[in-house]
């Protein structure tokens, strides 16, 4: 009994010295910062250092992939997706196609505090955000619009049309259904697109207090050039984010087209909860997508509930990750990618 005692003090112990915790997708180190200082602020919560770290990275329009101005759709406009989950009681608020609006996780949060609903979606998302008091104004800047110019100029290549007239190869839209196959192998044609970090990129960012409460949360603009209406995974609970109290949490980045038919998130948070490492359980989620996706570009974030994290990624040859921990201020790691 006495040795079991002193067991569980010790564990305590060790915990107490990993957390809190602030974990987001790649180097966006100024976001991480934010949500750590916030983490050690009296009378905030995890969810207030959430928000505002995630928010850092749209208002600065991190790498040109979350917030506003960036990854014009197919008709030139950029919208948000967002989502935010308690991993107290699963709770979670969520927006996809998000227009008009720049503060897409201050929208996923009044999701999450004042409705029962769990996702909301395009203009009448907007009309919500409007309702609580967020201003109404055109995601649209210079540099998206000449990006999005520029694309039409060479006859919108790369597209994600298939199995459509005109070709969507040599020209662009309107397409109309064509009932002969054009695209043989679906996967070449997202490599033709170029999914990587530069224009399939989000944030994705946990946090956990001191006392164990965990928030998981995502915001980006989604996939350049998208068809318009489409959403990714980073709004879908499981894909671009999940978190659980009694275990961990996970956020994932990379080709949310893909991601969401595989809950990577959700995977690896189920991993740890059958007593599988962060390591082990970022690994295990990656490799589930590339055994049906060879060429799959993507990554993941995984705690567990004590603080200890990794990542796993595919389709790159590093993956960084920024990490703000105990009373250690943020810093950039990197991790190998699988050689699949």
């Amino acid at each position: 009994m006495f040795i079991g005692i002193v067991c569980y003090l010790l564990s305590l112990t060790y915990a107490e010295q990993k957390l809190p915790v602030a974990l987001n997708t790649w180097a966006f180190l100024e976001a991480n910062q934010v949500a750590w200082t916030i983490l050690h602020e009296p009378g905030k919560s995890s969810l207030d250092a959430l928000v505002e770290g995630v928010a850092t990275c749209e208002d600065q329009q991190c790498d040109g992939t979350v917030g506003y101005g960036g990854s014009p759709d197919e008709h030139g406009e950029t919208t948000l997706d967002s989502m935010i989950m308690d991993g107290s009681n699963m709770n979670m608020g969520a927006v996809a196609g998000l227009r008009h609006i720049k503060q897409a996780i201050r929208t996923a949060r009044f999701v999450l505090e004042h409705t029962d609903h769990s996702l909301l979606v395009g203009d009448a998302a907007s009309n919500f955000a409007e309702m609580m008091g967020l201003r109404r104004e055109s995601l649209t800047t210079p540099a998206s619009r000449a990006m999005w110019l520029e694309w039409r100029h060479h006859n919108c290549q790369p597209n994600f049309w298939v199995n459509v007239a005109p070709d969507p190869k040599k020209r662009c839209g309107p397409y109309k259904p064509q009932s002969k196959r054009l695209t043989t192998n679906s996967n070449i044609k997202r490599l033709e697109c170029e999914i990587n970090q530069r224009n399939h990129d989000t944030i994705g960012m946990i946090v956990i207090n001191q006392r164990g409460q965990i928030y998981a949360g995502t915001s980006t603009n989604g996939a350049t050039h998208k068809i318009a209406g489409r959403v990714g995974d980073s709004p879908i609970p499981g894909a671009g984010a999940y978190a659980n109290n009694e275990v961990g949490a996970a956020v994932a980045t990379g080709d949310g087209d893909i991601m969401m038919r595989f809950l990577p998130s959700l995977l690896a948070v189920e991993a740890l909860r059958s007593g599988e490492t962060p390591e082990n359980a970022a690994t295990y989620s990656m490799k589930r997508i590339a055994h049906y996706y060879a060429d799959f570009s993507g990554a993941i974030v995984v705690v567990d509930r004590w603080g200890n994290h990794s990542a796993a990624c595919i389709g790159m040859k590093k993956f960084p990750y920024s990490v703000g921990q105990g009373k250690n201020k943020s810093v950039i790691k990197f991790r190998d990618c699988i050689v699949t």
